[in-house]
């Protein structure tokens, strides 16, 4: 389980804004953080805290294929991004990375920015604590979430080879 306060924007919040082309030139996922939506909040890297949560409107992560925005988010402590939707590429990128992503309309509708949410993978229970109000979405199946739980795509299969 998961919990945090809430950074919350709008639409089509493309790659370029997650984490800024002039910054790609870089490997580093604490450089890539120090960075991440300074293009549309400024002050986001300086507030981020370890357990944070982004909510979302439409289409999140769209734009440019690069894995740098879904690193630099899980970087900057983001632990969950809830949206209506998501890019697809944006999507496959989080989870190879290990960054959960959920899709919950009826949350993204309610939940404020600064509002404490935690969010239980394994249910899909989003339980905003501001509101007291609590939301179900689709969990992530079995095999997803033991990427998620290994920190990554790479991570799992490295754990695999290791065991077998």
């Amino acid at each position: 389980m998961t919990n945090g306060k809430v950074f919350k924007y709008g639409d089509n919040v493309d790659t370029d804004v997650i984490i800024p082309a002039r910054y790609l030139n870089t490997t580093s996922a604490s450089e890539l953080a120090a960075h991440c939506m300074e293009d549309i909040d400024k002050d986001f890297a300086s507030n981020v805290k370890q357990g944070d949560i982004i909510v979302a409107q439409n289409n999140f992560g769209c734009g440019s294929s690069r894995e740098h925005a879904p690193i630099a988010i899980k970087a900057s402590g983001i632990v969950c991004v809830i949206a209506n939707t998501f890019a697809r590429i944006f999507y496959r990128n989080s989870i190879n990375i290990g960054l959960p992503i959920l899709e919950c309309p009826e949350a993204v509708k309610e939940i404020n920015a600064g509002d404490n949410v935690s969010v239980d993978l394994n249910t899909g229970t989003i339980t905003n604590h501001t509101s007291g109000k609590v939301y179900k979405t689709q969990p992530f199946p079995e095999s997803i979430q033991e990427i998620i739980h290994n920190g990554g795509l790479l991570n799992k299969l490295k754990k695999a080879n290791k065991n077998g």
